[in-house]
């Protein structure tokens, strides 16, 4: 095999690399949908089956936790064979799973489709995706990690701005039919420009030249990664609170489902330009400092929740908590590729993947769960900066344990 040039657009960082970054994109964002769909008809499952809204709340629980587990089963799956065969089942999945939750007579039935088709279906196109794409960036990994889990956050803005517009001519399962019938299309065509395999260049054990390449945490590989997927489920339990809840928050206050629909898109339309930022700095300062970064903010952002609650203030607020919290994610994945093996890459980050949605799942039912215990969402948003404090001191152990590896000066 000859070696790379300059010019080989096949190179780490190459011209067929970021190309190869923007299928990635697109298919997250398609994926997506499985995240967010069941949050925007929240409100519509609760009237049609009659449930409180601590059942209304299980579907994105069991949705959460299927694409949790399948974060981690299919990033081992895509070490050993690749990211093609995961995207095609996951279209696959997806398009079953909502064509069966359309169907559904009952709660449960409802759940079933959402947690083991859309769920699992949902996973292969995020941590899988990020730790694939990890593997054809050196130099902007850190821009490239962020990017690719963006397609995560603009399935956030689209949609549940295609789900209200939907809605408003046709029900919650219509809707449904409409998304497994796009996801089928679309996703399968894109998958097959992903057959190349990473170059063999991205499992090399050679230093990389990045200013954090030569820190070391001081903690074994087993349990800087437990650390890391406990300070995982802490972040996004808090992280759950708004982006779970507000489309039913703003219903409680008189204010509509559009407008929390709205704020969902706020949100995660800014949660992009975090994550890109952040991305950045990461590139600059290391995942360590960035996700420390962003999880001050966003504990910052939850407290705001609490006294305001006019819909200006909420409209505002979502923007300020997308904008403090879109780079938290991602930046687990930047820490695992700086500290843990390469050629565990999708395991790994599949792994701290999987803890991050299954706090969402925790602190989706929980906030429910604190909401019909109290009868306000008040008691919810303290939960979530609790949580978001464990994040905070976990981190900040990590970072001051971190010290060099040599002695030798930092690559420019």
């Amino acid at each position: 095999m000859s070696v790379a040039t300059a010019t080989d657009p096949y190179m780490p960082d190459g011209s067929y690399a970021w190309f190869r970054l923007a299928i990635s994109i697109l298919l997250s964002t398609l994926g997506g949908a499985g995240m967010w769909a069941v949050v925007i008809v929240m409100p519509a499952v609760q009237v049609d089956f009659g449930i409180d809204r601590a059942g209304a709340a299980l579907p994105y629980t069991l949705t959460m936790i299927g694409f949790g587990l399948g974060n981690y089963l299919l990033g081992r799956f895509v070490d050993r064979y690749g990211i093609v065969p995961p995207v095609i089942a996951s279209a696959l999945f997806l398009s079953a799973g909502f064509a069966l939750a359309a169907l559904s007579t009952d709660i449960w039935s409802f759940s079933l489709a959402q947690g083991v088709l859309i769920g699992l279906g949902t996973s292969a196109t995020f941590g899988p995706l990020v730790a694939d794409v990890s593997h054809w960036f050196v130099k902007r990994r850190g821009l490239a990690v962020a990017c690719a889990a963006c397609g995560n956050y603009l399935a956030g803005v689209v949609w549940p701005s295609l789900i209200q517009w939907n809605l408003a001519t046709n029900d919650w399962r219509e809707t449904y039919l409409l998304i497994a019938v796009i996801c089928l299309l679309s996703m399968i065509p894109l998958a097959l420009f992903l057959r190349r395999p990473p170059p063999e260049t991205a499992f090399s054990t050679a230093p990389e030249t990045t200013p954090f390449s030569q820190i070391s945490t001081g903690l074994s590989p087993q349990a800087l990664q437990a650390l890391l997927v406990i300070a995982a489920i802490g972040c996004c339990v808090a992280m759950s609170m708004p982006q779970v809840h507000i489309v039913a928050y703003c219903v409680d206050l008189g204010y509509g489902v559009a407008p929390g629909a709205d704020m969902i898109a706020i949100m995660t339309a800014a949660g992009v330009i975090s994550r890109l930022v952040s991305g950045v700095l990461a590139d600059k300062i290391g995942g360590v400092k960035t996700l420390l970064l962003g999880s001050v903010l966003q504990c910052a952002a939850l407290f705001l929740f609490i006294p305001f609650n006019g819909l200006a203030s909420l409209y505002l607020i979502s923007l300020i908590f997308g904008l403090s919290q879109g780079g938290i994610v991602p930046s687990y994945a930047v820490i695992v590729r700086e500290y843990l093996p390469a050629r565990e890459a999708g395991q790994r980050v599949g792994l701290v993947i999987m803890a991050t949605i299954l706090g969402m799942a925790l602190g989706g039912w929980l906030s429910g769960w604190i909401y019909d215990l109290t009868g306000s969402y008040n008691a919810a948003f303290l939960n979530g900066i609790a949580w978001n404090v464990l994040n905070m001191a976990i981190i900040i152990a990590i970072l001051i344990k971190g010290r060099p590896k040599t002695l030798l000066p930092r690559a420019l």
